[in-house]
């Protein structure tokens, strides 16, 4: 297992431990640290994140329900590798049913989540914490398809969510900019009462990041 860089988790997150394991694992997955191929021992990343093996194993089983690991008998866990084509059918599928539960949802949104989005697209354009940015993120979205009364297309969505698109803030460099402004229009088409042009800028917003972390995987891979 590579040593050349540190796993550390974050005192302040207040999630479980093993969503902390979890996350810490992920972006060294997604960065790169660990290589395609690559067997996670349990037992060591216990010992360089300084917990228990038990969360480390409830996070490897999460990881491979991301399709980030495989857990193969006798061997544990080993790092998948990542393909253009895969980031293309995740950010695909979630492009047009996100459109589509924004859309419904957007119609029956409450003044009170309207202002909760305000809150959270302001805390986005503040932040300067990458793990503070992801967070209302996730939650900005999520929020966006809350009142989507399609409980099969919500769980959908969801499942698309595990893995890498929770970290691609932290994946591209412009992220956070473009992201910015694009969460400022969903936002206010919302407020405009446009249900239809909030899909619309959602499907371009997640289309755009998809494109802009294939050709980000494309380069690394040169």
């Amino acid at each position: 297992m590579s040593r050349k860089f540190e796993l550390r988790l974050e005192s302040h997150e207040l999630d479980t431990l093993h969503i902390k394991v979890c996350r810490v694992l992920r972006e060294a997955i997604l960065r790169g640290h660990f290589q395609p191929g690559e067997r996670l021992v349990q037992e060591e990343l216990a010992s360089s994140l300084g917990v228990s093996r038990m969360p480390v194993r409830e996070a490897l089983r999460k990881l491979e329900t991301e399709g980030l690991v495989i857990i193969e008998p006798h061997r544990g866990a080993i790092v998948k590798s990542l393909s253009v084509e895969d980031i293309q059918e995740i950010y695909g599928l979630r492009a047009q049913f996100e459109k589509m539960a924004v859309e419904m949802s957007a119609a029956h949104m409450s003044q009170a989540d309207i202002d909760q989005l305000e809150e959270l697209v302001v805390a986005m354009e503040k932040s300067s914490d990458s793990t503070e940015f992801i967070e209302s993120n996730i939650e900005f979205h999520r929020l966006l398809i809350s009142r989507c009364t399609w409980k099969r297309l919500v769980s959908f969505i969801e499942t698309l969510w595990n893995g890498f698109p929770q970290q691609t803030p932290q994946m591209l460099n412009d992220q956070t900019e473009k992201s910015n402004k694009e969460h400022r229009d969903i936002l206010q088409a919302i407020k405009n009462g446009n249900a239809a042009e909030a899909g619309r800028l959602v499907h371009g917003h997640i289309r755009r990041t998809g494109e802009n972390l294939v050709k980000s995987l494309q380069d690394t891979l040169e």
